[in-house]
């Protein structure tokens, strides 16, 4: 009986250790995944624009950015440029951070440059295969 009484309450404490144990595990991811959540930007009376240049409106929201005003290359000649950065930079589908990532070309690789956005900040870029998309400026140089 009394081997049987100790035997109960090993099991009974190994139990409650393995409960507490697991809610715990629960508990801080629960924490991790809802501390990692970022929340929405702030807005301010005295926002005048976010960094994509849209102005927020009275609820907050922020409008897609403008992607119509875009200019022929420089001097309305397409031509050649390699990539600069070593890491290599991101192609996207529009002139703007927020536009989607459509993929990335690599360190020293030369693309054709057909147009420059308004601003002079992008660049709209077609590459060997024939994909098209633009990348920031800066980041090339003219080789032909």
């Amino acid at each position: 009986m009394g081997l049987q009484r100790l035997a109960q309450g090993v099991i009974g404490v190994s139990l409650a250790i393995a409960i507490l144990f697991f809610a715990g595990v629960s508990a801080a991811r629960y924490l991790i995944n809802r501390l990692t959540e970022l929340p929405p930007r702030p807005v301010f009376p005295n926002d005048t624009a976010p960094p994509g240049g849209a102005v927020p409106a009275a609820d907050g929201t922020v409008p897609p950015p403008d992607t119509t005003p875009v200019q022929a290359a420089a001097s309305g000649e397409v031509y050649t440029a390699r990539v600069l950065p070593a890491v290599g930079i991101v192609l996207r589908d529009g002139p703007s951070l927020d536009s989607a990532q459509i993929g990335g070309i690599d360190y020293n690789q030369e693309i054709t440059v057909l147009e420059t956005s308004a601003d002079g900040g992008w660049l709209r870029v077609r590459l060997n295969d024939g994909s098209e998309g633009w990348v920031k400026a800066g980041n090339t140089e003219r080789i032909q």
